[in-house]
């Protein structure tokens, strides 16, 4: 049988490979691409954890269940995903090797427990000493014991010891690099003020091995970092007992015993310990069993220091403010004359905040009403919610508290918020809430004044300077009865709440009628077409 479209995790392993080259493309300023590897990384290593985890699930249902999901088995798709993603391993090996002879040009180095100073050496002691060694507790492998719980998100070193008399074993261990605690990166002095010097955590702590393990008496390490990547798929009991926001905090707790779904190792890594290490996990040749590089968890490369020379970032990559702002003190004043559209990244995101921050203070708003599905981690959004209920308003959050990977961000916010008098909202059974929506309500001269906002994208401050999204600022009376409409479905939830979303006019609501609208749309300009008139479509998908 013939195909007529690829697997959706196949073409989404296209999309992290077009990040790939934008870290290849030599015109993107050094620090960039170092910047893309690791969003690359971390892209790949949530695909693993949700994707891949997924039809690795897949495989346990029935044959029928599986074709009318996927189209073609499982397996064949697991398959083709192990070998692209080597590929793209290899290619990333090589682009990371070509950057760093880049960074030696402007005399930045990433130095290894080999290739340091004496100075250096005595400074990478007494940093361990200081700072890191309180963090560092091995843990001693025997293949009698069972494997140690490993940490999903962390990075770890496999450790092998021996003395120069033994002929053939050595013994094992594993260390969990504490890059939370510590940072992943060390700035090592240097005798040239020009040269700049990097030490990663795990080869500072390489270098201190002899001394972390000297009560052992061995003579010979070799350490290399290794990772395990775990189905992050939450489980929700069906436990009447406990409401959502306790399923989901149970869920996140079941989280940590998710299968390995990836095991990315250094492939000089010592055999004996490989295997080993393999059999623990209860991998199969079946499994994502991926070799590398040295370093792995590159998405802490998002934040690699800030070594190189001062780059200067041109014009038209500066995000810069709609004109509908440039002379108003008040962003509301405008939005009840007028609709805006701002465009991220390249507007800037200070007007969403504003009118926020000014609905917290006008003495005429009545009441806020937002969705939240993904926030900032020092939310400005959340913020200005929090002083519009401390002067008075009324004010409703709906948090979704199943947004993946931000399910304990979402869970401490809701902590945060009600005991502010905030109505907090967490969703309807068995969906999402994607929609991204706000309402403010003001009363003047005894009239009812409504306006907000309706965006493609999270109402996050930090994510709005990279992602491309739209967010409409408006005071249309057909888009606010609609939002309205919306927010009584998500405060009080009817098994039949579709005929209320239904009469709504101006937004395109799922989870049914939307694609019949779209539909409709795009028939009505076939018809345009085929009568000789204008016909157009602009969708941003």
């Amino acid at each position: 049988m013939s195909l007529h479209f690829n697997p959706r995790d196949i073409t989404w392993l296209a999309f992290n490979e077009r990040v790939l080259q934008e870290a290849m493309d030599e015109n993107v300023p050094l620090h960039l691409r170092i910047r893309f590897l690791g969003i690359f990384s971390n892209n790949l290593d949530e695909f693993f954890r949700v994707r891949v985890a997924g039809l690795k699930r897949a495989m346990d249902f029935k044959e029928k269940v599986i074709a009318e999901s996927f189209y073609q088995p499982p397996s064949k798709i697991l398959q083709k995903i192990n070998e692209i993603v080597i590929r793209h391993q290899q290619n990333f090996d090589k682009t990371w090797r070509k950057i760093q002879g880049e960074m030696a040009d402007h005399h930045v180095f990433i130095k290894t427990a080999k290739n340091l100073t004496a100075q250096q050496k005595d400074f990478v002691r007494r940093y361990f000493d200081e700072v890191v060694e309180s963090n560092v507790i091995p843990i001693l492998l025997h293949e009698n014991t069972p494997m140690p719980y490993m940490r999903d998100k962390s990075l770890y070193l496999g450790v092998a010891m021996r003395k120069k008399d033994w002929q053939y074993s050595s013994n094992y261990a594993i260390i969990e690099i504490p890059s939370r605690f510590v940072g992943r990166f060390v700035l090592l002095p240097t005798d040239d003020p020009q040269e700049k010097n990097v030490m990663l955590l795990e080869d500072v702590i390489t270098f201190n091995l002899p001394h972390i393990f000297s009560y052992f008496g061995y003579d010979e390490f070799s350490a290399n970092a290794f990772k395990v990547t775990k189905d992050a798929e939450l489980e929700l009991d069906n436990d009447i007992r406990t409401n959502f926001a306790e399923k989901i905090e149970k869920g996140l707790k079941n989280r940590r015993k998710g299968k390995p779904t990836r095991f990315v190792f250094d492939k000089d890594m010592d055999k004996a310990l490989l295997e080993m290490l393999i059999r623990k996990l209860n991998l199969s040749k079946k499994d994502s069993i991926i070799p590398g590089g040295k370093i792995h968890n590159f998405k802490h490369f998002m934040d690699f220091p800030d070594v190189f020379e001062k780059y200067e970032k041109p014009a038209e990559r500066t995000s810069f403010t709609h004109p509908a702002f440039e002379n108003t003190e008040r962003i509301t004043d405008v939005i009840l004359k007028q609709d805006v559209l701002l465009s991220f990244p390249y507007h800037k995101y200070n007007p969403v905040i504003d009118l926020l921050r000014e609905a917290a203070m006008d003495p005429d708003v009545k009441s806020i009403q937002i969705t939240a599905y993904r926030l900032a981690s020092s939310s400005k959004i959340i913020n200005a919610l929090i002083y519009a209920a401390r002067n008075g308003k009324e004010v409703t959050v709906m948090l979704e508290l199943q947004a993946r990977f931000d399910e304990e961000s979402n869970l401490e916010w809701k902590e945060m918020l009600e005991p502010e008098g905030i109505t907090v909202l967490i969703g309807l059974p068995n969906k999402k809430v994607h929609a991204k929506l706000c309402v403010i309500k003001k009363r003047s001269h005894n009239k009812t004044i409504q306006y907000g906002f309706v965006s493609t994208g999270n109402f996050n401050e930090k994510t709005a300077r990279i992602y491309g999204d739209h967010l409409l600022m408006t005071a249309d009376r057909g888009v606010m009865a609609d939002i309205n409409k919306v927010f009584n479905v998500l405060k009080k939830p009817k098994d039949d709440y579709l005929p209320v979303l239904k009469t709504c006019k101006n937004l395109l609501v799922c989870p049914q009628f939307m694609r019949e609208k779209i539909v409709y749309h795009i028939d009505k300009e076939i018809e345009e077409a085929k009568a000789g008139r204008h016909a157009e479509m602009i969708i941003k998908a």
